[in-house]
């Protein structure tokens, strides 16, 4: 493929030999009614006329040659733009794939810790019941407790007071035996008396 500068270049001379051209078309038709000579204005005419037509042809090739060129270059812009869009709409699938798989794995992680969440939460809730349910057993057992104790002290109470009973019904016991011995013998000695 030719460089700009080599098509301007190009360019270049073909306009040059077609400004030559008509340059010397008008040299010849100029020298030709300068000489008044008719078979040298006739010549002067008909080159004039044939240098004009190379020169229109020459410039009428150019111009071909340049839209040829920009219809290419158009072409090849438009390759190019097609490639970039390829390449811009495959890193798009890849991104919108990435990201749906990212979006997968968030939801997933997601559902996973609702679901951690969920079983720590009604473990905890089994935990505060056991612990709540402990606690009643636990108060029920100190007031249990509180009751024997004041049972136990009512019953150390009764059994003191039983105690100092007992020891006055043994001395009761005691002294009715006594006077028991003292009526059988006083019962004994009227008998023998």
């Amino acid at each position: 493929m030719a460089s700009p500068n080599a098509r301007r270049r190009q360019r270049s001379t073909r306009l040059t030999v077609a400004v030559v051209l008509l340059v010397v078309a008008a040299v010849l038709v100029v020298a030709a009614f300068v000489g008044d000579v008719a078979a040298f204005q006739l010549f002067a005419a008909v080159a004039a006329v044939v240098l004009g037509a190379a020169a229109t042809r020459i410039t009428h090739s150019e111009l071909m040659q340049t839209r040829r060129d920009a219809a290419r270059d158009r072409a090849e812009q438009a390759q190019a733009y097609r490639k970039i869009t390829e390449q811009r709409t495959a890193e798009n699938a890849a991104f919108a794939a990435d990201m749906t798989t990212r979006i997968t794995e968030r939801e997933a992680a997601i559902a996973d810790l609702e679901t951690a969440l969920s079983t720590a939460q009604k473990h905890a809730a089994e935990v505060t019941r056991k612990f709540n349910s402990e606690a009643r057993r636990a108060e029920l057992a100190e007031n249990r407790g509180t009751e024997l104790s004041t049972s136990l002290e009512a019953s150390e109470t009764r059994a003191a007071e039983a105690i100092v009973r007992v020891a006055e019904l043994e001395v009761e016991i005691d002294a009715l035996r006594a006077e028991l011995v003292a009526w059988q013998a006083a019962g004994e000695a009227r008998k023998h008396a």
